[in-house]
């Protein structure tokens, strides 16, 4: 079941608001005050994963653009036995287009040890770009 959430802006605010909509690709008001709204509210009690409290257990998806090394990737493999963090699933693409190598890996762990990772792949040879997305956090859920 639906519910109508409603809220009062003056025809500047409305149209600049429209036009942030259109821009980040959504198809209406409702759905883009959603994300929004569980982005921000999410920010607010957890932040980003530099200001996470280090002993606080997220999971989420770590993506790794790099060259071929074979240094490079004996890191990864030591990475997915790592005690630091769990690696639920893990994947690598070849992208023709843009000549790197991605991996990406579902992985769970304290805040602390997934800042740690992420600085030591920072620092290794070849790789280009490495990002981070968080799972939301919910009470209960479908899993």
């Amino acid at each position: 079941m639906s519910q109508v959430i409603s809220f009062s802006a003056d025809n500047d605010f409305a149209r600049d608001f429209d036009e942030i909509i259109k821009k980040s690709g959504y198809r209406n008001r409702s759905r883009f005050i959603r994300d929004a709204s569980l982005f921000f509210s999410e920010m607010q009690q957890r932040g980003d994963l530099a200001n996470m409290e280090g002993e606080l257990t997220i999971e989420g998806h770590l993506v790794v653009y790099y060259q071929h090394d074979h240094g490079k990737g004996q890191k990864l493999l030591d990475l997915r036995h790592s005690e630091l963090i769990e690696v639920a699933s893990y994947s690598h693409s070849s992208l023709k287009h843009s000549h790197s190598c991605v991996d990406v890996l579902q992985i769970k762990g304290k805040a602390i040890n997934i800042r740690s990772v992420i600085g030591e792949l920072q620092n290794t040879p070849h790789v280009d770009k490495i990002s981070f997305t968080s799972a939301p956090m919910r009470e209960d859920g479908c899993c």
